[in-house]
């Protein structure tokens, strides 16, 4: 990747970017989550894990975007739009972690496990959890969200209070102060990370992703700096929420042992999957040395 836009694109991206403002750059960012949405919303209908996961994505870079310029565009209507969010999160999050889970039970090495612990329940739950989710991805209510978050984009009741501002925030010292900030907490919020207990990494893994949605969103969606200016933040802070959702995700499948027949009825058997401990610390030693990184690196 180079370190600044090159050529003749480049140097029209660079010139569009420098006459952006925060209204209009959050809108560019929020629009581009809202169509992604849409891009994918048939193929999640038809059961693709992948296009479920984009959507969730789609939902979690608007969220992000939203924290980020949250004085500038939160208003009555966007917590109004944010329960709905919520509601619809909830059979998204069903079906991905149920994915997930499925996904980790296909590698040789826990098949047998699996099969001892769990029997065949499990695709029953698989199938059970996106019929749920397709019924509220063609909902009428689904749609109304769609339309409503793009609306409230465009011409929700934040624009014309942040028009009428006087003197509003330049762009770029905005996104650099609100990154100093962003930065500075992710660091605070892992230092003891060793000893955070599974919710509290949980938070600290949404903070690291949300930072690395908006250094990515910063540089290709509003193209504000070169392409390479926040490489040394961004790659530990996708380290970080890499290593702490897999993490969460190996704590998941484990956790199907306590939930299982066998457990229930009495039956011996390994509680965690071959090889879990070891694993479980390797991924926190990962995320360890990743927020290390993210603690010295500077956002300017």
């Amino acid at each position: 990747m180079r370190d600044h836009p090159t050529g003749t694109s480049g140097r029209r991206k660079a010139a569009e970017a420098a006459g952006l403002d925060c209204a209009t750059a959050f809108q560019k960012m929020a629009l581009g989550c809202v169509a992604a949405i849409k891009a994918h919303h048939s193929s999640a209908c038809a059961g693709d894990a992948e296009a479920v996961h984009q959507v969730r994505v789609a939902i979690t870079r608007l969220r992000a975007a939203v924290s980020f310029f949250a004085p500038i565009v939160v208003d009555a209507e966007w917590r109004r739009l944010k329960q709905e969010i919520a509601w619809l999160n909830g059979p998204l999050g069903a079906a991905r972690d149920i994915d997930v889970v499925v996904e980790h039970a296909r590698r040789r090495q826990y098949r047998a496990w699996m099969q001892d612990m769990v029997g065949e329940q499990f695709d029953q739950r698989q199938m059970r959890d996106h019929r749920r989710l397709v019924r509220c991805l063609r909902s009428a209510r689904t749609q109304r969200l769609v339309a409503a978050m793009a609306a409230w984009i465009r011409q929700g009741p934040w624009l014309p209070r942040y028009r009428r501002r006087k003197h509003a925030e330049a762009l770029q010292s905005y996104c650099a102060g609100e990154l100093d900030r962003w930065h500075e907490r992710l660091v605070r919020k892992g230092k003891s990370l060793k000893s955070l207990g599974a919710s509290r990494r949980h938070r600290l893994r949404i903070k690291a992703k949300r930072f690395r949605y908006m250094l990515e969103a910063l540089t290709e969606t509003v193209a504000l700096w070169g392409r390479g200016k926040f490489h040394h933040l961004h790659r530990p802070a996708k380290r970080m929420q890499r290593a702490l959702g897999d993490m969460r995700d190996l704590e998941r499948f484990a956790g199907l042992a306590s939930g299982s027949p066998q457990v229930e009825n009495g039956k011996r058997g390994k509680k965690h999957p071959p090889g879990y401990r070891h694993r479980k610390e390797k991924l926190l030693g990962a995320a360890i040395a990743a927020h290390h990184d993210l603690k010295y690196a500077r956002v300017r």
